[in-house]
């Protein structure tokens, strides 16, 4: 009787303390990078390499969300999903991989709609200047 009522509890705990540990792991990473970038800057006099290194240090995305590839992934896990309530777990989970399908279709449909590089929006608006 006692063993059966940790399992949930543990279940229950790790739930909490995997995402607690996860922001605890970024939260000392980027602190550590940050005070590394001051002690450097505290160094350079020159202000173009200070910038080279904020550049290069910078983590920020360059070109923004591609949508399409993220719809087709979205898609083929929904299809997995729904293969394993059908093989295996049942129809909730049919049901469960047929929902994040149409969100992976949704997002592919978006990425078609709203071109994301500049390429492609430089595209759209010669194609507009064109009319």
């Amino acid at each position: 009787m006692e063993g059966s009522t940790l399992i949930p509890l543990a279940g229950i705990s790790v739930g909490v303390i995997v995402p607690l540990a996860v922001f605890y792991w970024q939260y000392h990473e980027v602190k550590n990078k940050n005070e590394t970038i001051t002690e450097i800057a505290k160094s350079i006099d020159d202000p173009a390499k200070l910038e080279e290194l904020m550049t290069i240090l910078d983590e920020r995305k360059k070109e923004p969300i591609d949508y399409r590839r993220g719809g087709i992934i979205t898609i083929f896990v929904g299809i997995g999903l729904y293969l394993l309530g059908f093989v295996v777990m049942g129809r909730l989970f049919e049901g469960v991989g047929l929902l994040v399908a149409a969100i992976g279709v949704g997002s592919l449909i978006a990425g078609y709609l709203y071109p994301n590089t500049s390429e492609e929006i430089n595209k759209a608006v010669e194609e507009y200047e064109k009319k």
